[in-house]
């Protein structure tokens, strides 16, 4: 693999104006498709498979033309508006505003359905009147009937609070234009007169993308470059990199939006931040080598940033050639397998058969093999167009010595520290991170809602008002599909309001009333094959307390099916989103099992060591441990207050995070343990070699730490809640996995092991393949393609006598 990527690296130093070409003319093709073929990303979450995603499906089929028929992708949407307090929607100021409201409604052309434009007063006086004497003639009581009609009924008890239906004309939510969406909304704030008014439903659930999480990131990424190379062209080059390879990413995602609708809106913020932080750290890891390589050629190690930049402008292109393709044949090597975990890992989550989250992990995954593909072809040609001007622009005051020029190091330090004393490091990092993850026992995932958005936006605005007007459970509606398609006369209806007392007799379960059924519409004692029952909970769609009443639900349906001999079950979008948090819990543990065994063979080829990927698994898991934890703590439990809006944590952020932090974990291993398993390899003791390793790699380390943990902080700004828990959520995890786990934890085991570290039996070494990630091959290598083997002599005896000092 060196070899290869040495000889893709001087290629593309030397013929950059090539690659340049090549580049642009893909990011002109992506550009254009993306342009030509963006279609709006879905926003909806389904599983095949599950029994409300199959429940859904059989309504369609059972009544095509029911309003509850395409309950997550129809063009509909619910205005919801409340009258200031002390007055009501019946009367006065609030009324006349109602009304000015529902006349700008109806002069909109993209909306359809006008008839149901009227106010909820008007609405819920008609419901009354057709309602209650039809179930007069049934024979209920009162109360029952009373019940009925407010569980429907737009108009709250007190008058204060109404909804009004609103249908857009287009085919699904996501046709809705961006532009209707807009107009809907100045129409009604312009005429809402004293009304607090909000919005939600599936046509409101376009999220508004913009680069606010990404600028901030780049800003500090930029100066974190800046203190590593103190140059701002330097500094510059893995930023333009990065911003390259999440563009291409992006295009091509959106672009892919014609041929499939698993792309949900999230799927390319979340790859934008993925890319967007792999691309700066592989471009870093690169460059940085390849300064390396360039003091190393110039014999530079004890000159000034000046006299460096002189020294640079002597060597002649072919030598320069060679050094970049040196730098992207060692570094490149641990680059191409850092990606290759973060693409497994992300590939895996497709085994789980979840096409949303497919498409999101196939999508990051891209970006990360686009952000690889930069690192090693473009950013070697931008390096061959600038020329000696690489490390030009010093920047004041930044010295930014180079690890082989700064003894000791800063790095070098740390890792005497706990050369001293590796017992008490290895235990103390393994208890606080154990300590960290308790609270994650307390974990409890929810889809989002409407409930979960951001406080202020007008989706929450309107999931608040109406909890307040009409209950929880308004937020959080059930439906019932019950068939008795073997039943005859009067069974039918028997087994129907069985369906309804069994439902409305369930612990949490504040109304279940029969609202349709498919027989003959003209014929009231027709009741088909099937019938609807419409349920509402006393719980909100966010109370963990609605799964539990889903669950009681579903348990008494073996019962009535035997004394009935029909059946039911649960759909909707609160059973659906509890049943997709459910399958993500399910397959969530099985998931870990995969990666760790992952991270162990990976690991294992690479070093050829059974007891390094060992600990790096076991360091894996406790950083995850770690992250969940205090992600459930502030962002679920709100401790400490300083989350202002606890809510439950998205479905599929755990099994998503983990995909990650996994590559990025591997990362951090490979740049710093590599290092050690060069210096061993030449002839270090274990113990020297874990010293020198973790000098050459943590200040490299410590710069994409800081950079990932920035861009994805960065994103924790953002409104979307999912991309906001995941941003803080990888940012923990990238802090507890670099410097607790990668920079304490690892260290302090590889003394404490020491030359058992790297014992590997003779009859695996024979059947694992050679992987040569440290460059070995390249050692001696000259710009004419021959091989010198003093310097590689010389460089043994200095690692030698450096290795006999630092063991001293």
């Amino acid at each position: 693999m060196a070899k290869f990527l040495y000889h893709v690296g001087r290629s593309a130093y030397q013929h950059k104006w090539r690659f340049l070409a090549v580049w642009l003319i893909v990011l002109i093709g992506v550009g254009t498709a993306s342009a030509l073929l963006t279609k709006p990303t879905s926003q909806s979450f389904t599983i095949p498979g599950l029994e409300s995603i199959e429940t859904q499906e059989k309504i369609k089929e059972d009544f095509p033309n029911s309003e509850n028929a395409n309950q997550l992708e129809a063009a509909k949407g619910k205005l919801v508006i409340q009258a200031p307090e002390g007055q009501t929607l019946a009367k006065g100021e609030a009324a006349q505003a109602t009304e000015d409201v529902l006349q700008a409604l109806q002069e909109l052309d993209f909306l359809k359905d006008k008839e149901k434009l009227v106010s909820p007063v008007l609405a819920s006086e008609n419901m009354h009147q057709q309602m209650a004497p039809m179930k007069q003639k049934q024979g209920m009581p009162k109360e029952q009937i009373a019940s009925d009609i407010a569980a429907l009924s737009p108009l709250s008890p007190d008058k204060r609070t109404g909804t009004i239906e609103v249908a857009f004309d287009a085919e699904t939510a996501t046709d809705v234009p961006a532009e209707d969406i807009q107009k809907f909304e100045e129409a009604v704030k312009n005429h809402q007169g004293n009304l607090q008014v909000g919005w939600n439903g599936n046509a409101f659930q376009q999220p508004e993308m913009n680069m606010t999480s990404e600028i901030i990131g780049l800003a500090v990424a930029a100066i974190v470059l800046i203190v590593t190379f103190g140059s701002l062209v330097a500094a510059g080059l893995p930023l333009l990199s990065a911003v390259i390879g999440v563009g291409t990413g992006i295009g091509i995602v959106m672009a892919a939006t014609s041929v499939t609708d698993s792309i949900n809106s999230m799927t390319p913020t979340l790859a934008s931040m993925i890319g967007l932080a792999v691309g700066i750290d592989y471009a870093l890891f690169i460059l940085s080598r390849y300064r390396s390589e360039l003091i190393a050629h110039v014999d530079g190690q004890d000159l000034e940033p000046k006299e460096l930049q002189q020294k640079f402008r002597t060597i002649p292109v072919k030598d320069r050639a060679h050094l970049a393709g040196l730098a992207v044949g060692k570094a490149g090597s641990a680059v191409v397998f850092a990606g290759l975990t973060v693409l497994i890992a992300l590939a895996a989550l497709s085994i789980i058969n979840i096409p949303f989250l497919t498409a999101m992990a196939l999508a990051a995954a891209g970006t990360v093999a686009i952000a690889v593909i930069v690192a090693i072809t473009l950013l070697p040609a931008i390096m061959g167009l600038i020329g000696t001007k690489v490390f030009a622009g010093r920047a004041p005051i930044v010295k930014a010595p180079d690890p082989e020029n700064e003894k000791p190091t800063m790095g070098l330090k740390w890792v005497r520290i706990i050369r001293k004393k590796p017992a008490l490091w290895l235990i103390g990092a393994a208890v606080l991170l154990v300590l960290l993850a308790i609270p994650a026992m307390n974990l409890r995932l929810a889809m989002p809602s409407d409930g979960s958005m951001a406080k202020g936006t007008p989706n929450r605005i309107a999931y608040e008002m109406s909890e307040e007007g009409f209950g929880a459970g308004r937020n959080a509606p059930m439906l019932a599909l019950v068939e008795y398609p073997d039943l005859k006369g009067k069974e039918k209806a028997a087994a129907a309001q069985q369906a309804v007392a069994t439902i409305q007799g369930t612990d949490g379960v504040e109304n279940a009333q029969l609202v349709q059924t498919n027989g003959d519409p003209q014929n009231p004692a027709d009741m088909g094959t099937a019938a609807q029952v419409m349920i509402t909970p006393s719980y909100g769609a966010t109370d963990a307390r609605a799964a539990d009443v889903l669950e009681q639900i579903r348990a008494e349906e073996s019962s009535y099916s035997e004394k009935t001999g029909a059946t039911y079950a649960i759909t909707g979008v609160t059973p659906m989103y509890e049943d997709i948090s459910q399958r993500l819990s399910e397959a969530l543990i099985p998931y870990i099992a995969i990666v760790l065994v992952l991270a162990f063979i990976l690991l294992m080829v690479v070093f050829r060591s059974i007891w390094v990927p060992l600990i790096a698994a076991v360091g894996f898991g406790l950083s995850v441990a770690a992250t969940f934890g205090v992600t459930v703590a502030l962002w679920q439990e709100g401790f400490g207050g300083i989350v202002d809006d606890p809510q439950p944590i998205i479905s599929f952020l755990p099994i998503m995070l983990i995909g990650i932090v996994f590559g990025l974990a591997m990362d951090y291993q490979v740049f710093l343990v590599t290092r050690m398993r060069e210096g061993w390899a030449h002839g270090k003791t274990a113990g020297n070699a874990t010293s020198n390793g973790f000098k050459h790699g943590a200040r490299v380390v410590t710069a994409a730490a800081l950079i990932m943990m920035s861009v994805f902080a960065a994103f924790a700004l953002a409104d979307e809640p999912f991309i906001k828990v995941m941003g803080f959520a990888l940012a923990a995890a990238v802090f507890f996995d670099a410097f607790i786990v990668r920079m304490t934890f690892i260290p302090a085991t590889m003394f404490l092991l020491d030359e058992h570290a790297w014992k590997f039996p003779k009859w695996l070494g024979k059947i694992i393949p050679t992987v040569d990630v440290e460059g070995e091959s390249l050692i001696g290598l000259k710009a004419d393609g021959s091989r010198d083997s003093e310097p590689e002599a010389k460089a043994d005896g200095a690692h030698l006598q450096e290795s006999q000092q630092e063991g001293r």
